[in-house]
């Protein structure tokens, strides 16, 4: 990096100006990374953690069962044949339905889901619900003021709080837990939503359509859409910065285009140059890209306060990886150009 560092020391204005450029896209990635994974989970959470393998879907008579929780309906001899299929150790049912919780003078969208104890996430206080009973999130239980044994009204039914769990989320409505008979008598719904399954095999049941945690996740309303949206904003910025360093690079390279001529008419070979130009080329991304990757996490730590963010040492580390890693290929392609320089130019023969 002898070249390198001496440009970069003799050009500090341009390269601060490039490495500006660099940290302020690294840190709107991670921002964006941060909010996609927060919404992700914000949206799909209680699914995601269920303790199973995979969840059934099932259709009215007549249909085709697709990946919905809206249009799904599992019927109980469908739930029956499938707790007894080869490889099920256990089908629970699965009730989903959107209501609202009605707590200490204030109300909140909650979504309701009905199923057996051992699909409740990790207990924070109480214990699993019963009928005529309900577990909520911590947050959900400190917004509206809630403790164990407490009276809350869910749509048009008043329950007991029988225990405070981990906060879950569906479709971006905290979720609480109760048992499906309690579902049934709050949501109206005779059949349950779906079914979810613990074991990796199990004979296909007609009617029904069975798919892994990962794949049911489409069936939430809006959530394929939600998350495809914020990834293509996420390539967008990603190419953008691979264009932009590429393009800075030419230019450069065009203006040195003499002070190569010399060092090659001195003796300094065409890999030399190019190893030269993209140690000075990672020098300005990682030092912006980490930068960039800071003020990401210290910014995206004060958001999550107000907004789904999920701040991990994944959703920042991705990020400022694949900028370095994308800008040393827009880098790369500028500086080829070093390698058709001609040193007789600088002899004067260009003159």
């Amino acid at each position: 990096m002898f070249v390198a560092l001496r440009d970069i020391r003799f050009a500090r204005g341009r390269f601060a100006l490039m490495g500006a450029v660099v940290t302020m896209i690294t840190t709107l990635v991670v921002f964006l990374y941060g909010l996609t994974g927060g919404l992700a989970s914000a949206a799909s959470a209680t699914i995601a953690d269920l303790p199973a393998d995979r969840i059934v879907f099932g259709a009215p008579a007549g249909a085709d069962p697709t990946v919905s929780f809206s249009s799904s309906s599992v019927t109980p001899a469908q739930a029956a044949d499938w707790a007894a299929a080869p490889g099920v150790r256990a089908a629970h049912p699965l009730g989903l339905s959107m209501t609202r919780l009605t707590g200490q003078g204030a109300a909140t969208a909650v979504s309701v889901v009905g199923t057996d104890p051992a699909m409740l996430p990790p207990l924070d206080g109480g214990r699993a619900p019963q009928d005529g009973e309900v577990a909520v999130g911590a947050k959900t239980a400190a917004d509206n003021h809630l403790a164990v044994g407490q009276q809350v009204r869910i749509g048009p039914k008043t329950l007991t709080v029988s225990a405070i769990t981990a906060d879950r989320s569906y479709a971006h409505a905290p979720t609480v837990w109760t048992t499906v008979p309690t579902w049934q008598a709050v949501s109206g719904q005779t059949q349950p939503t779906a079914l979810a399954l613990s074991g990796s095999s199990g004979t296909p049941v007609p009617g029904t359509k069975a798919v892994t945690l990962a794949d049911a996740l489409a069936g939430i309303d809006g959530f394929a859409a939600e998350q495809g949206s914020l990834q293509l904003i996420q390539g967008f910025l990603f190419a953008v910065s691979a264009l932009v360093v590429g393009a800075f690079f030419t230019v450069w390279t065009v203006q040195r285009k003499p002070d190569i001529a010399v060092l090659k008419a001195v003796g300094a070979s065409s890999g030399y140059l190019v190893r030269d130009a993209l140690s000075q080329a990672a020098a300005v991304l990682l030092g912006g890209a980490l930068l960039g990757g800071a003020v990401g996490a210290v910014g995206g730590a004060v958001a999550s306060a107000g907004v789904p963010f999920e701040l991990s040492a994944a959703s920042v580390a991705v990020p400022v990886a694949v900028m370095v890693v994308l800008g040393l290929l827009g880098a790369a392609l500028a500086v080829r150009r070093i390698t058709s320089v001609d040193p007789i130019t600088a002899l004067g023969a260009a003159r």
